[in-house]
C-alpha cells in the first residue's frame, strides 16, 4: 500500500466508524421526529374534518328543519 492511500483508507474507516457509531442516535431522533410530526398532522386532520363536519351536520339541520315546515304547509 502506497503513502497517498493510506490517508484515504484511514479517513474511510473513521467514515464508517463514526456512521456505526452515531447511527443509533440518528435513527433515534429520526423517529422521534416522524412521531412528532404524524401527531402534529393527524391533530391538524382532526380539527380541519371536526370543523368540515360541523358545517355538514348544521346543513342536515337546517334541510331538515325546512322539509318539516313545508311538510306543515302541504298538511295544512
Amino acid at each position: 500500500m502506497s503513502d497517498s492511500e493510506e490517508p484515504d483508507s484511514k479517513s474511510q474507516d473513521f467514515r464508517t466508524r463514526f456512521k456505526q457509531l452515531t447511527q443509533p442516535l440518528v435513527d433515534s431522533l429520526d423517529s422521534r421526529l416522524r412521531d412528532q410530526v404524524d401527531l402534529r398532522v393527524d391533530q391538524r386532520v382532526d380539527s380541519t374534518l371536526s370543523a368540515r363536519l360541523s358545517v355538514i351536520e348544521r346543513a342536515i339541520a337546517d334541510l331538515d328543519r325546512s322539509i318539516k315546515e313545508l311538510q306543515e304547509r302541504s298538511e295544512s
